[in-house]
């Protein structure tokens, strides 16, 4: 059986691990083991923190809206509920857009939510 020279294969590979470690900080990005260690890394943080990036942004949504709920006197529970009741569907995204962009709308919202108006 011949032998195989690895040269090609094997520089494809530490090209590839250094490239993705560029910009890493000293040694990070230009030595092969700590390159390594590095690129493992991010790749296991960026993978949780697309799922984080979902909790996270739903986190603030909610914030946001039971802020400008309770500038209209209702509790956050109170209005997502009484959205419910009324038939009203729209997502935590939109409702935090409303209440930061449309603040007169959001009232009406929170007004068909508390009873006061039928959707």
């Amino acid at each position: 059986m011949a032998r195989v020279k690895r040269s090609l294969t094997a520089h494809k590979k530490r090209r590839k691990i250094l490239k993705a470690a560029k910009g890493f900080f000293l040694s990070r990005s230009r030595l092969l083991r700590t390159a390594m260690e590095a690129v493992d890394h991010a790749m296991a943080y960026a993978y949780r923190d697309r799922r984080v990036r979902k909790r996270d942004f739903r986190k603030l949504w909610i914030t946001r809206i039971s802020a400008a709920a309770r500038m209209n006197d209702i509790t956050y529970s109170r209005l997502i509920d009484g959205m419910h009741k009324a038939g009203v569907e729209i997502d935590r995204k939109m409702l935090s857009e409303l209440a930061v962009h449309d603040p007169r709308g959001f009232s009406e919202i929170a007004a068909i939510a508390k009873g006061e108006r039928t959707a």
